[in-house]
């Protein structure tokens, strides 16, 4: 009787640990699915000035305006788009009216046009401010002389055009330049938690099954 007893409680246990974690889950895909609501109000809103202290926490995504010249110098970030065309994303600094410097992810070029000439002077951006969350300590560092970067590390690439570390991604620009834009969406974000939890009540499923079937056979079995 004593195992019986010991077998129900591990079962128990085990049951009440893969419920608690399919209806973990289930809260996180309601937090994940409020964020990306969240993040496409912000992404879709009408544009505004670019706040002199943007941080992450209050202004990721944000839509703004901004007009501004051009600078001579570009960054290459390597990049293969949606639709599997290799390239790079253009960062260039945007010197504004006041003298302040930002960055701005211009769009796409394909591989063939890295070293084409790119317009400059002014120009009106409508676009999101964007802290990138790229690369990992396997993201290979950037190739200076080639002028390749394998991720929008803001930090670097600041310092490298003289900005502050603030990035608009354009989402249209006028004039229009060669550049195409890519922008912001929420599509990239990962929202796998309904998966999740189906895995954890399949497997709370089958170890009550289980579970249920063992002691069936057990009280089946005559006590020796």
């Amino acid at each position: 009787m004593r195992r019986l007893f010991f077998f129900l409680v591990i079962g128990g246990l085990g049951l009440a640990t893969l419920l608690s974690l399919g209806i973990w889950q289930m809260q996180r895909l309601a937090w994940k699915d409020d964020l990306v609501q969240t993040i496409n109000a912000r992404i879709a809103a009408a544009p505004v000035a670019v706040p002199q202290t943007p941080t992450e926490a209050n202004d990721r995504y944000r839509a703004v305006t901004a007009q501004g010249t051009l600078g001579a110098q570009d960054l290459h970030v390597f990049w293969v788009t949606k639709d599997g065309a290799a390239g790079y994303r253009v960062i260039s600094a945007l010197v504004m009216g006041d003298g302040r410097r930002l960055l701005l992810d211009r769009g796409f070029i394909p591989s063939a046009a890295k070293n084409s000439p790119r317009s400059s002077g002014v120009v009106s951006v409508t676009g999101n401010l964007l802290w990138p969350d790229e690369g990992d300590w396997s993201t290979p560092a950037p190739e200076v002389e080639a002028n390749i970067l394998y991720a929008r590390d803001l930090t670097y690439m600041a310092d490298q055009l003289n900005t502050e570390p603030v990035l608009i991604v354009a989402r249209s620009s006028e004039p229009v330049t060669a550049a195409i834009p890519q922008p912001v969406t929420a599509a990239g974000i990962p929202n796998n938690h309904l998966q999740y939890a189906i895995t954890w009540f399949s497997l709370a499923f089958i170890w009550a099954a289980m579970t249920a079937s063992f002691l069936w056979r057990s009280r089946a079995k005559p006590e020796s």
